[in-house]
């Protein structure tokens, strides 16, 4: 078993040795400073005595032993599930603000970058993991170990990096739980008023907070792997019905953009962004799987997954556009008239569906503030568990209460997107590569080092032009 804590940055990492160790009465234990910048690797006799190790041969994946493994198709399942939420919803208001043919194209090249970016992500894991002997590492204590390594005008931000991954996660993480509040509770409301009351949209979130909570307090993720394949299953179901909304009397492209003005660039930019790259939920994911070698490759999992997901995004955008127009809102099941009964079983379907892949998005946020920086505090605690679930109560009030303030869903993901993941999906994994690779891996002519930097000024340019229009747009929208 591995445990991995940080304490002022200190990372320390111990798991049991392989069987034939075990049975000499040998640990293996990881120790790693990280304000030093030194990682020591050796084994430890029962005798207080150690020695050396060398990091030749080591492979971090078959040194892990995680509680609740995941299969390949658990896996498979998770990340589909992180992906197919809002976003793919709110693909045709990002075509209106793009056109179809822009709209299109831009779609299929965000989905391949994002993947491309998530590959250099988890192969750059790989390596620090390789190179310090260590099973597993999250996010932001690779990007920590990274710039340690990398150029020296960078490793002076070694520590405060993984403190800032720390905080676009939590960011985005909670800003997807806000989505999906909002979410959930809008379309319940679209139905509610139909068959009875016009009440508010913030009484229906508040009507949602307990079993948000309940649903919070799923500790482990093997455990959500049926509610993601339930949830799955029924958004499947729910898109091939909005699919025969769409084709009903659809206009033809004559009568929409092809390409809209490039100032709304940055909002179909930001929404898209947000709903292919589920960076966090990826990162998780592969950390918790049985057999992670399965995870990259040209047919591994997360392939697989990104292709099946890029695709549908650019079919429901452009057709959804088409049906829609300029009229488009930030979830297509608005646009759904609620008289037909057709209509109102989309609005549940993909109530229900949002509704459980709130769990699986509050995973990641819960696990950085309680394992991170809050478990120190209580490691010795007799109140351990209860101040661990207090925490899960405290994350899910706090998306509620976001979620209250700024009820509005199509600007909120594009913010959110645009805001968190330029930084995390692009920006982050190509700084990471270039350090870890720093100074002589870089490629021919430093082929890597100059392509990294462009997705660096990519993902930094969309995210000052994102952010912009985007807070722009939900401060107009309030006047």
């Amino acid at each position: 078993r591995w445990i991995w804590n940080r304490r002022g940055r200190k990372l320390i990492v111990a798991m049991s040795s392989p069987k034939e160790t075990r049975e000499e009465g040998v640990n293996l234990q990881l120790v790693g400073d990280s304000e030093k910048g030194t990682y020591k690797n050796s084994v430890h006799h029962e005798d207080g005595e150690s020695s050396p190790l060398s990091t030749e041969d080591y492979d971090p994946h078959l040194h892990r032993n995680v509680p609740h493994p995941t299969s390949n198709m658990e896996t498979l399942v998770h990340i589909l599930k992180g992906s197919l939420g809002t976003g793919i919803l709110a693909m045709p208001e990002a075509f209106a603000n793009s056109g179809y043919v822009s709209g299109f194209i831009n779609t299929i090249i965000i989905g391949a970058l994002c993947t491309y970016c998530l590959h250099i992500l988890v192969r750059t894991q790989y390596i620090i993991c390789k190179r310090n002997r260590l099973p597993i590492l999250t996010f932001p204590a690779s990007m920590q170990m990274a710039l340690e390594q990398g150029p020296k005008p960078l490793r002076r931000y070694a520590k405060a990096s993984a403190i800032i991954v720390d905080v676009f996660l939590i960011i985005y993480q909670l800003g997807i739980c806000c989505v999906y509040i909002v979410f959930v509770a809008t379309n319940i409301k679209q139905l509610i008023d139909y068959y009875w009351v016009d009440f508010d949209v913030k009484l229906h979130m508040l009507i949602l907070l307990l079993p948000l909570i309940g649903l919070n307090c799923i500790r482990n993720l093997k455990v959500l792997a049926p509610f993601s394949s339930f949830a799955n299953v029924i958004t499947f179901v729910g898109l091939g019905l909005i699919l025969t909304y769409i084709l009903e009397d659809m206009a033809g492209p004559s009568a929409r953009q092809a390409f809209a003005p490039i100032g709304k660039f940055p909002l179909f930019f930001g929404t898209v962004l947000f709903a292919l790259e589920a960076v966090g939920v990826v990162i998780a994911v592969e950390n918790n799987m049985k057999t992670p070698k399965s995870f990259g490759g040209y047919f591994g999992v997360l392939n697989i997954g990104m292709f099946v997901i890029t695709i549908l995004y650019a079919i429901i955008g452009f057709l959804g556009y088409l049906k829609y127009g300029a009229d488009a809102k930030g979830s297509i099941t608005l646009n759904i008239p609620q008289m037909d009964p057709t209509a109102q079983a989309i609005t549940i379907i993909f109530a229900v569906a949002i509704f459980i892949s709130y769990g699986l998005q509050c995973y990641v946020p819960v696990e950085i503030i309680w394992n991170q920086y809050l478990l120190k505090r209580f490691e010795d605690s007799p109140r351990k568990l209860a101040w661990e679930f207090a925490t899960r109560i405290v994350v899910v009030i706090m998306t509620f209460l976001l979620a209250v303030a700024i009820p509005r869903l199509g600007l909120f993901i594009s913010l959110f997107g645009a805001l968190c993941l330029s930084a995390l999906g692009l920006a982050f994994p190509a700084i990471m590569e270039i350090c870890v690779l720093w100074p002589d891996k870089l490629g021919p002519g430093r082929f890597v080092l100059y392509r990294d930097i462009a997705l660096i000024i990519f993902g930094i340019v969309g995210l000052v032009a994102g952010t912009y229009v985007s807070v722009r747009d939900i401060i107009l929208s309030f006047m």
